[in-house]
């Protein structure tokens, strides 16, 4: 019997957890969860040493780099200038320049001046409204959904259990669209779980005494999570307000810190 690559890599990382076989008949059941992340629109502010770092490139850039163009034409109208003052100097009108290196660099900074940054707070910024990934463009935000636990609902990433025959990749991406919806575009990074985390249930369920879950990860690309799904887009901080506190350490073990 062939498998794919695919499946023999979930198999042999099953293999590893469970040792003693993998099967239905095994006392935990099997869920899969999705981290989806939107990377920051843009650009954060730099920490103290990412801006001595910039400085310092920039210091060697203007050491070792040539001359631009535009300070090779301004050297030229310096030379023009002081042989327009010298009458006995032959000089050549036509390779006068009529708009000088100045005039442009003038013209450029008037322009600049007048140049308006976009606003980086965004209306959800300002209505508090966390249902949207268009807010908090400068960090990191990572999807969250209710998700039923038993007789509880709490916030978690979107999460679901395994079927027979799956590959906890397929198990991701079905649990996606079932929850999601078709609109929440997204994209894989890898095939193999990027994290762990593993709970017991209250009481045993269905002879199965709790749940390991697999975490896999992907990167937001467009659309929205469908409106019957109560969904927040939370930044690093707020997801430590909401999650548990094991489950949320487990995630956090995955996701890049932020220095802002």
């Amino acid at each position: 019997m062939m498998f794919s690559s695919v499946v023999r890599r979930d198999i042999k990382l099953c293999m590893k957890l469970f040792p003693k076989g993998f099967s239905t008949k095994v006392s935990w059941d099997i869920a899969t969860s999705v981290c989806i992340e939107r990377v920051p629109v843009v650009s954060p502010p730099l920490s103290d040493i990412q801006k001595r770092y910039n400085d310092m490139l920039y210091t060697l850039e203007i050491e070792k780099s040539l001359k631009s163009d535009h300070e090779l034409r301004h050297e030229n109208d310096k030379i023009q200038a002081e042989l327009l003052k010298n009458d006995a100097a032959d000089v050549d009108m036509d390779a006068i320049s009529k708009i000088t290196a100045q005039d442009f660099e003038d013209a450029a900074n008037e322009e600049l001046a007048k140049f308006k940054f976009a606003a980086v707070e965004t209306e959800a910024d300002k209505k508090g409204d966390k249902c949207t990934p268009h807010r908090c463009l400068q960090r990191h935000l990572v999807l969250v959904t209710d998700v039923q636990l038993g007789q509880d609902k709490k916030k978690l990433l979107p999460q679901g259990l395994w079927k027979e025959g799956e590959t906890l990749r397929q198990t991701a991406e079905r649990i996606l669209l079932e929850q999601c919806g078709p609109e929440l575009k997204v994209k894989f990074l890898s095939n193999a779980p990027c994290g762990f985390y593993k709970y017991k249930y209250p009481s045993e369920i269905n002879g199965k005494v709790g749940s390991k879950v697999f975490f896999y990860y992907a990167s937001y690309k467009s659309g929205n999570v469908t409106s019957n799904v109560k969904a927040n887009w939370l930044t690093r901080n707020e997801l430590t307000e909401v999650l548990p506190v094991r489950y949320n350490k487990s995630v956090h073990e995955f996701l890049i810190d932020e220095t802002f």
